[in-house]
C-alpha cells in the first residue's frame, strides 16, 4: 500500500471505517512492526551521519536513475550489516537498516521525502518482498 511505518502503528488506507486487513492480520502486522522498530531504535544510533550525508548527497542528484540510486542504498545497507550482531536474520536487519536510513535522509532533507519514500519502498519491493511475505504469514 506504499506504506512505511516503522513506529509500530497502524498503516493502511480506510475503507468504510475498517483498516483492510483481517484482526488477527493487523495484530501480527503490528507485533512485527514493534519489534522492527525496537531493532531500528537500536541501529539509529550506530549510523554515522557521515553515512546519511553520503546518501543525502546521491539523492539531492538529479541525474542519476532510480535504480541507481536504489543500488547506491543496497550497498550502503549491506555495508552496514556487516557491523551488527551475527545472531540477527540478515534480511530482518537489512529491512530496518533501509528504513532507519530512509528517516535519517529525511530528517536531514526534508525535501527528499518522496524521492527517498519512493526509492525506499521500491528498494524493500525488488529485495524483501518474499521476506516481508513470509514474516507476516509466519
Amino acid at each position: 500500500d506504499d506504506e512505511l511505518q516503522t513506529d509500530g502503528n497502524r498503516s493502511g488506507h480506510f475503507q468504510n471505517g475498517d483498516l483492510g486487513l483481517a484482526p488477527t492480520n493487523e495484530d501480527v502486522i503490528r507485533i512485527i512492526a514493534a519489534q522492527l522498530a525496537e531493532i531500528g531504535d537500536q541501529f539509529d544510533k550506530e549510523i554515522q551521519a557521515r553515512v546519511v550525508n553520503d546518501l543525502v548527497q546521491h539523492f539531492l542528484k538529479e541525474n542519476l536513475s532510480k535504480e541507481e540510486i536504489i543500488q547506491h542504498m543496497s550497498r550502503v545497507v549491506r555495508e552496514l550489516t556487516r557491523s551488527i550482531p551475527s545472531d540477527m536474520e540478515q534480511e530482518k536487519a537489512m529491512l530496518v537498516l533501509a528504513m532507519v536510513l530512509t528517516k535519517k535522509i529525511v530528517n536531514t532533507v526534508p525535501s527528499l521525502l518522496h524521492r527517498v519514500y519512493n526509492t525506499t519502498v521500491n528498494y524493500m519491493n525488488q529485495q524483501f518482498h518474499n521476506y516481508i511475505v513470509e514474516m507476516v504469514s509466519a
